[in-house]
């Protein structure tokens, strides 16, 4: 039997709140900023994926930010979603090239302060994705917070021709984030390649199943509107 996904977050949720393995504000509600997120970090480097990409994909979230920190670094151009998506220019830009101050740059309020806004048009090919979850199996299928921003970047992604079906995901994670139990996987969910924790790189069978691009009848008709990219995108 498959667990529902919100039982599966609050277990995790508590659980990193319990074993004090996370950090202020606390886990539950989001993506949770745990104690040893820079470690992750460290495995890059042994990465093939890493070495071969230049162009970066990557969440906002604290947790992953050491792994924007050393995109940047590295010279590669690092992309962050607008918070929500609410704006027609959905992605902010960091070049290296163009930035004083790497590591204030890598957070939320540097890359809004630093990056430059762009629409899709104006983006890069992506070469591999770094997402955050808050649950995830050996099989790859992972669990964000709920609100579907990651898969919906991902699918805009796909639908402008920026981001290949097949394209490596890498996500970050404390041990206590792993799970055994499946995950019910809808078709516009997409699987993670490889989790790094503190203490290890997991390779996931290499079935990358994602997705085609957007699925609209999956959408609200609010959820279109809270969107300006996704309005200008919709089909007439």
């Amino acid at each position: 039997m498959i667990e529902d996904k919100q039982k599966i977050r609050e277990r995790i949720w508590k659980l990193l709140e319990q074993k004090k393995a996370s950090r202020f504000p606390g886990a539950s509600g989001r993506i949770p900023n745990f104690i040893g997120s820079e470690s992750c970090a460290r495995w890059l480097t042994q990465l093939p994926e890493w070495q071969n990409a230049k162009v970066v994909k990557s969440n906002p979230d604290s947790p992953q930010r050491q792994i924007r920190y050393q995109a940047l670094k590295d010279g590669k151009i690092v992309y962050m979603a607008v918070p929500r998506l609410a704006s027609t220019k959905p992605f902010v830009e960091l070049d290296p090239r163009k930035l004083k101050n790497l590591y204030e740059a890598s957070s939320i309020k540097g890359a809004s302060k630093f990056g430059k806004a762009v629409t899709l048009d104006e983006m890069r090919s992506i070469d591999l994705v770094v997402c955050g979850t808050v649950a995830i199996n050996q099989y790859g299928e992972r669990i964000g917070k709920g609100e579907g921003y990651s898969e919906l970047e991902f699918a805009l992604a796909v639908e402008a021709g920026k981001l290949k079906r097949n394209v490596p995901v890498i996500t970050s994670v404390h041990p206590l984030q792993l799970i055994h139990e499946r995950i019910d996987r809808k078709r516009h969910d997409f699987t993670v390649d490889i989790i790094l924790t503190p203490d290890e790189i997991l390779r996931c069978p290499a079935d990358r199943k994602r997705p085609k691009g957007i699925y609209w009848t999956d959408l609200s008709q609010q959820k279109i509107e809270e969107i300006p990219t996704l309005m200008q995108l919709k089909p007439r």
